[in-house]
């Protein structure tokens, strides 16, 4: 038996993406250079990833705008003043919102994996943005001649068709990214807005199967963006035994840059949830320091106190850069934080016998 070990989706965008993208806001760049830039992007990314080592690997997420508007960049039916979400530093990243209906993803996220499965033979993660964020879009006052009710049905159909069409395409797993969990606590304190997140994605993973679910996993973490986190300071036990009411086998959990990690370790054993396997965040992204292995190792190590050997992943605590324009981690230091998870990992199955 051996500890699998995972990366969550993002990692910076090199030097020539970025100027291509910057290039293609103003006008300058066209579309199929860009293309070709991402695809290049994200054939150096997984080169890099499977020369580490890693035994599943992600794009980078290098042609996404972001991990949450994926689904909708160049919806016609938008309007920009949507949903603010507020950082600890002060910056904010605002959603859109929908404008009519019906409600339609402009992407699917297969169209992503089938260019990384073009690049490596090696699983490929992907990450999808979990319904409940995008529930978001839709805005208070209501859309004429569009009941949320309609939009709610809409966005678990397209939300089925995002997950299963990547199962379908090969995926190793899907991850659902449910950032705006905790955040929902910090919203809405009482946990009505959590409880309506969790049964949302709920009516999404029920029309899955029991073999199906075991390739879909749910990531949750405080936000991670330039450096930034906008729901650290909601307590993870008022969010995790809710969380793992979500119909998954696999769940990821930031750890790592956790104050108290002994404690919410405790909360993950209580609320264990059958079969799942839990995934411990052992690298925090939005720490410029590089962990060592051995700092890897004795975080799994903490965590197999806690948690059956058997039921144990890692990986990173968030994605390295979730917005394309993030560029507060330098892709370096995120491909050496991964190297330290990787033999981290292999440092803690030696100490566990496994």
């Amino acid at each position: 038996m051996s500890i699998p070990t995972e990366p969550i989706g993002s990692l910076p965008r090199p030097a020539t993406l970025l100027t291509a993208l910057t290039g293609h806001a103003a006008g300058r760049v066209e579309d199929d250079e860009l293309a070709m830039r991402q695809e290049e992007a994200v054939a150096d990314t997984l080169d890099r990833l499977e020369r580490l080592g890693c035994p599943v690997v992600v794009d980078g997420e290098q042609a996404k705008p972001s991990f949450a508007t994926y689904p909708v960049a160049g919806l016609g039916s938008l309007a920009p003043d949507g949903a603010v979400i507020p950082f600890a530093d002060g910056h904010t990243r605002q959603l859109p919102r929908i404008t009519e209906g019906p409600f339609r993803y402009a992407t699917h996220a297969d169209t992503y994996l089938r260019t990384a499965r073009r690049h490596t033979d090696l699983p490929v993660k992907q990450a999808v943005i979990a319904p409940s964020a995008l529930s978001l879009l839709y805005p208070a006052e209501g859309v004429d001649g569009y009941p949320r009710k309609v939009f709610l049905d809409d966005l678990v159909a397209e939300a089925e068709a995002d997950i299963r069409g990547c199962l379908d395409a090969g995926a190793h797993v899907v991850q659902l990214d449910f950032t705006e969990g905790r955040l929902s606590l910090k919203l809405d304190p009482s946990g009505g807005l959590l409880d309506d997140f969790v049964a949302l994605n709920n009516r999404v993973l029920e029309w899955f199967t029991a073999a199906e679910r075991a390739r879909i996993g749910v990531h949750t973490c405080p936000g991670g963006d330039q450096d930034s986190t906008h729901s650290a300071d909601v307590d993870y036990a008022l969010l995790l035994p809710k969380l793992f009411r979500l119909q998954a086998g696999n769940f990821y959990v930031q750890l790592a840059s956790e104050p108290d990690r002994e404690r919410v370790l405790r909360v993950i054993a209580d609320a264990l949830p059958a079969e799942a396997r839990i995934f411990v965040g052992v690298t925090d992204p939005i720490d410029p320091v590089v962990e060592t292995p051995e700092q890897v190792r004795d975080r799994i190590l903490e965590a197999a106190r806690h948690l059956p050997a058997e039921r144990l992943g890692t990986c990173d605590d968030c994605g390295f850069a979730p917005f394309a324009d993030d560029v507060s981690t330098s892709r370096e230091t995120a491909f050496a934080k991964i190297a330290a998870r990787l033999e981290g990992t292999r440092l803690a199955e030696e100490a566990l016998g496994l």
